[in-house]
């Protein structure tokens, strides 16, 4: 089969496009800009046109083509494969089809996703089991990709498993049918889409209700927004897990990476290794020998002059959760942070959590880079009441603001001194700041 990827280089787009190059299918795609994803799905085996989108791109001969999320509708690449009559599949939507042909644990919420499922992942994976996994996040024991095909296990489960990260922006979630739910927590998110947070509960409510009679929701019982789905009378099997469960503490002290809600991640890996008939000895070890995830608090450099780490973290909660454990890692050394906003919606409608979150957190610089602007979802009446100079200007004294990555490099060369710790934050190309300090 030859499948054209529109928008190939997204991290959930990516890690299905190895899967079908795993599959021995033929694998085409475009994508605006070159990226470390990109070139990696080229060594794999892809044919990958880089630039704007062309009609051209499409080959006549394509039996399938898939979408990000992020693609417009008119998309000339999506109209040329309506001319086509291609078949055509949101990412979503063929992640979904793929749900309903394995035995699925879909981990879901507004944060602790990768970190979670990339427990869960290598956790079974390193009990006998040989899980397909389509992660958010690059794990080095995949061979630094967010993918990898598994098979019939060697533990007797009878069924192929397959573990993903289901995320509620457009509530794409609504197109899987997983057998095990992780509910880690809902916020008031992609609010650029939902609107309100009674339309976001609505969705969770619809989604989880996709579980079958034997299935499982495992959730976090200390979130209130979790305790107003209402899923008390529903038919599936309920876990709840709670940070005064006893085996908090032990995580906490077998852990690698540092902060609660890690050992809060590990806590909800830990029911799903039970569901699945794994001994609590081998779930803890196995737990204990997680070493994290590409930008999930992934410590690029340590020595005597810069400890450097790189984060994902862009929403006001992971901000803090990120900071707070840095400072119990580090509670001496001095810490500054970069961070990069994503996205002018969403920093418009969290603006003050923003600046409540970098007021409160004891650190001792922030260095402000600009908005990264999310092609498709941008809208120009927001761009004029918002920006990172603004934030700058609320947070106070401890923030600059700094129009480009290379003069944040600059002012680091000057005024860093040596033996802190810097913690490089955001989820768009801020991670090009992190290779530009450890080179």
């Amino acid at each position: 089969m030859k499948i054209h990827f529109v928008g190939i280089g997204g991290i959930g787009v990516s890690a299905l496009a190895q899967y079908y190059l795993a599959k021995r299918d033929f694998v085409f795609g475009s994508d605006l800009v070159e990226t470390e994803i990109t070139k990696m799905l080229k060594d794999k085996g892809a044919k990958i046109i880089i630039g704007e989108h062309k009609p051209k791109n499409v080959l006549q001969d394509i039996d399938l083509v898939i979408f990000s999320p992020a693609v417009s509708k008119d998309n000339p690449e999506l109209q040329r494969a309506k001319e086509l009559g291609c078949r055509i599949l949101s990412y979503p939507q063929a992640l979904g089809q793929l749900t309903k042909d394995y035995f699925t644990i879909a981990v879901s919420g507004a944060h602790g996703k990768s970190t979670t499922a990339s427990m869960i992942a290598l956790m079974l994976f390193q009990s006998g089991f040989n899980p397909t996994v389509i992660l958010g996040t690059k794990l080095k024991e995949f061979g630094d990709s967010n993918f990898h095909l598994g098979s019939l296990s060697d533990r007797d489960f009878g069924s192929e498993i397959l573990v993903i990260e289901a995320d509620e922006y457009k509530s794409s979630f609504l197109n899987y049918y997983p057998n095990i739910i992780v509910l880690t927590n809902i916020e008031e998110e992609h609010l650029d889409y939902y609107g309100s947070l009674s339309n976001i509960l609505e969705s969770f409510r619809e989604y989880i209700s996709h579980l079958p009679r034997d299935g499982y929701l495992i959730f976090n019982k200390d979130d209130e927004n979790i305790a107003k789905l209402g899923f008390s009378e529903a038919s599936f099997n309920k876990i709840a897990y709670s940070v005064q469960d006893e085996e908090i503490k032990k995580l906490r002290s077998i852990l690698k990476v540092p902060g609660l809600h890690n050992a809060f991640n590990a806590l909800a890996a830990l029911k799903v290794g039970r569901i699945l008939g794994l001994s609590d000895d081998e779930i803890f070890k196995n737990l204990s020998d997680y070493r994290g995830a590409w930008r999930r608090f992934e410590i690029v450099v340590e020595n005597q002059d810069l400890i450097l780490v790189s984060d994902y973290a862009h929403h006001p909660t992971e901000i803090k959760v990120t900071l707070e454990a840095a400072r119990e890692k580090w509670p001496t050394k001095r810490i500054w942070a970069v961070f990069q906003p994503h996205q002018q919606q969403r920093t418009y409608f969290l603006f003050d959590k923003l600046v409540e979150v970098f007021k409160q957190v004891k650190i001792d610089k922030l260095i402000l880079a600009p908005i990264y602007d999310v092609a498709g979802r941008e809208k120009d009446e927001v761009s004029k009441k918002v920006s990172s100079e603004k934030l700058c200007q609320e947070i106070g004294e401890k923030a600059v603001f700094i129009p480009n990555l290379s003069g944040i490099k600059e002012y680091l060369d000057k005024n860093y001194k040596p033996g802190g710790v810097v913690i490089v934050m955001g989820a768009g190309d801020i991670y090009n700041l992190v290779k530009m300090l450890s080179t």
